[in-house]
């Protein structure tokens, strides 16, 4: 019979599908056999499934190579629709006795050695339907893999208390984007500490720019944006945001102290456009909608730079912005590759496959 991790983090965004992708590959390259799957999907349209509304899912299944029939059910699509339906539920109508059922019937039949579960967004989504991760995990008897998205010494608070939910259930806690200057006391300090509560810690992933960094690509599609220049440079990766609203003196200066952005201008600022086109710019993001002018695009193209036009102001298109970069979200293969190097480098693999009770053979040739 198939295994279960789940897979589960203490806040959005903290990674799990990066560590999904990197333990996945690792386990494909040992011969296993894995799927993958999102029991909660939470999205607003109407399709949430592979083909539909979750791009992060469809990215983890192609990247593995995986067909919806090879793939876990999905058992809710967490919306607003949903919770307010479930909240008006009479008292007397039956609840499921086993929300997980679908998942309990998957893995009999499927030949998967192991099915990665990526859970809820943080500790407390889907618990209005039994579907929260303590839950899951206590359903399916299933070990939980933590991502913790590490800010600084005070995420012990939130491990400390997501082991007292989980309890033997957790197999272990990555702690994933830790801050350069945070990475050696992580080690010295955070991992003994937990280590001694009875909390593994499997792996302490340092912060990099290519994780936290946005294709142009991924950037118009948030915006709506439409491609003025170079539609085939939507693969650059863009690291940082600079916003011209200065006088051009100032605004060189501004824009030579950062390295592979994206500079954010009014359209009617040519100025401050051909400023950035001369620093190390991947991408000009123009506000107002207005046309472009011929030598703001010769130049861009000289230097293969695209140009992305928005039906915004700049105050919009900057809160559209910041509400996406930084989180880190895979749908780049460099990503892919960096999340592979970066779990190789700095993961307990072994220790997990112990915990799983994976075969010998398996683990030795890991840690070899």
């Amino acid at each position: 019979m198939s295994k279960f991790l789940l897979i589960g983090s203490t806040e959005p965004f903290s990674g799990k599908s990066a560590a999904i992708l990197g333990l996945a590959k690792h386990l494909q390259q040992q011969g296993m056999k894995v799927t993958y799957g999102k029991p909660i999907g939470s999205c607003e349209r109407e399709d949430c499934s592979l083909e539909g509304g979750d791009p992060d899912m469809r990215f983890v299944a192609e990247s593995l190579r995986l067909t919806i029939d090879q793939m876990p059910p999905m058992l809710l699509r967490l919306n607003e629709e949903a919770l307010l339906a479930q909240m008006k539920r009479a008292p007397e109508d039956p609840a499921p006795e086993c929300p997980v059922a679908p998942l309990l019937e998957f893995v009999r039949r499927s030949p998967a050695d192991l099915v990665l579960l990526e859970g809820p967004a943080d500790l407390y989504e889907g618990e209005l339907f039994g579907l929260s991760l303590a839950k899951m995990a206590q359903a399916l008897n299933a070990p939980v893999l933590l991502i913790n998205r590490y800010h600084s010494p005070l995420a012990v608070d939130s491990l400390l208390f997501v082991h007292r939910q989980l309890g033997s259930h957790l197999a272990g806690v990555l702690l994933n984007d830790v801050p350069p200057d945070q990475v050696q006391p992580a080690k010295t300090i955070i991992r003994p500490f937990l280590e001694g509560q009875g909390i593994p810690v499997l792996g302490i992933l340092p912060s990099h720019r290519i994780l936290r960094s946005i294709s142009v690509g991924e950037l118009a599609r948030q915006l709506d944006a439409e491609v003025l220049c170079c539609p085939d440079r939507m693969d650059l990766m863009v690291e940082d945001i600079a916003v011209g609203a200065m006088n051009v003196n100032s605004a060189l200066k501004y824009f030579r102290k950062l390295d592979h952005k994206a500079v954010i201008t009014g359209g009617d600022r040519t100025d401050i456009q051909l400023a950035a086109l001369e620093t190390s710019t991947l991408c000009l993001i123009l506000t107002g909608k207005l046309p472009l002018d011929p030598r703001i695009q010769s130049r861009a193209e000289e230097l293969e730079v695209p140009i992305l036009s928005v039906d915004l102001d700049t105050f919009t298109t900057i809160n559209r912005i910041e509400r996406v970069f930084g989180q880190i979200r895979l749908h780049e293969e460099v990503k892919v590759r960096c999340i592979q190097e970066l779990m190789s480098a700095n993961f307990d693999f072994s220790r997990l496959y112990a915990h799983l009770d994976l075969t010998q053979p398996l683990v030795s040739a890991v840690g070899a």
